[in-house]
């Protein structure tokens, strides 16, 4: 029993230390193909769900099956590279938004809508498909996104545009709402072209000096997570 237990202990050592080695370089035409294939499944989760087939993917990404298995292990993995896609898009979005508006609201409108256009209430759906919501690189880039969001908010407050009773949570939470795919509504009108309108609406309920009190407190992010 020692002995097998030895084994699994230096096993998992192992493991350990491959997990921390660099990834080999991809070539060019392979990177492509990778960057191709997340981008496909990304369009293609939010507009179907994650129950789509790997065989719409690889047809979206115009790659064989065969291609998508080189680059990922199964689903899981390449679900793992798309919320990771999504995340960093975003991120990168709060911080231009922040650096070329002069105006620190103008700079969370336009972060707002630009997330919107990123499908970030598909977030949601994937995660909860299997997705280890711990894995080092999902904590860095929704670190990164939170640390991105909370700069934006943070200048419109201290520059009294925003409301104080709010937190990022608050402001995931309905852009989560409303560019979320409504299930079942294949068939009705699309709701897509109200999203601008309604964030416009929402965003306006943010400035400062508020018309009403909210009741319960300002979320964050880590709050969310607990309740997930």
């Amino acid at each position: 029993m020692a002995a097998k237990t030895d084994r699994c202990v230096a096993a998992a050592a192992v493991a350990a230390a491959a997990a921390k080695l660099p990834r080999p370089r991809l070539r060019a035409d392979a990177l492509r193909n990778r960057e191709r294939i997340v981008a496909a499944a990304r369009e293609v989760l939010v507009e179907h769900g994650v129950e789509v087939s790997l065989d719409e993917i690889a047809r979206r990404a115009g790659v064989g099956n065969a291609t998508i298995y080189r680059h990922f292990a199964d689903r899981r993995e390449l679900i793992h590279h798309v919320t990771l896609s999504v995340m960093d898009r975003i991120a990168d979005q709060a911080e231009a938004a922040r650096t070329e508006e002069h105006d620190a609201f103008q700079a969370l409108r336009r972060f707002v809508h630009a997330a919107a256009d990123e499908r970030i209430g598909a977030l949601c759906s994937l995660l909860s498909d299997g997705v280890d919501k711990d894995h080092p690189e999902q904590t860095a880039s929704r670190d990164r996104l939170e640390a991105g969001v909370e700069a934006l908010m943070g200048a419109a407050r201290a520059a009294g545009q925003l409301r104080t009773d709010i937190g990022v949570g608050d402001l995931m939470v309905a852009l989560t709402q409303l560019t979320r795919p409504l299930p079942g509504s294949g068939d009705c009108v699309n709701f897509d072209q109200f999203v601008h309108r309604h964030l416009q609406l929402f965003l306006d309920g943010l400035m400062s000096p508020a018309r009403s009190e909210l009741s319960g407190s300002a979320a964050t992010l880590e709050d969310l997570r607990r309740r997930q």
